[in-house]
């Protein structure tokens, strides 16, 4: 599957012009990892964003005693790592490929190169961050109401 493909099908990059997925495209990067690899650590610097091309991966967190604990799944065209390029802390969870996956990576440069030249593009994929985080968030409300 080609970058531009990968772009048009993740909502991260919902109503983008074809300039702006084009400049994207060229400045992200195509990875695989094998089932079980890990992507990043629980407490790394976050300077990458990731989206899914193909396969799965799992998202971990530490238990109290220290096991990790999947918390999510999530699967092609879905996003992740946007946290900590937001708001510049350490990773919150470790993410692993939960079989053999490729991502499509776009580095804090690449996103900062993209705003010199698509203002309005860059807020976009900052709204649609924001967007999917707020889903997120409801998500996660929604499961904890339910173990109450």
């Amino acid at each position: 599957m080609e970058k531009i493909e990968v772009l048009q099908k993740s909502r991260l990059f919902e109503n983008l012009l074809p300039d702006e997925l084009e400049m994207l495209s060229e400045l992200s990067q195509m990875k695989d990892y094998k089932a079980e690899d890990i992507v990043f650590h629980e407490g790394d610097v976050g300077n990458f964003l990731y989206v899914i091309v193909s396969g799965e991966i799992e998202v971990l967190r530490k238990d109290a005693e220290g096991n990790l604990k999947p918390i999510a799944t999530m699967k092609e065209s879905e996003f992740f790592g946007e946290m900590s390029l937001i708001d510049k802390e350490l990773r919150s969870a470790t993410v692993r490929a939960k079989a053999d996956t490729m991502l499509l990576v776009l580095t804090n440069e690449n996103l900062h190169s993209f705003a010199k030249v698509f203002k309005n593009g860059f807020t976009m994929v900052v709204i649609n961050i924001a967007r999917v985080m707020s889903a997120r968030l409801r998500e996660t409300n929604t499961k904890l109401v339910a173990k109450l």
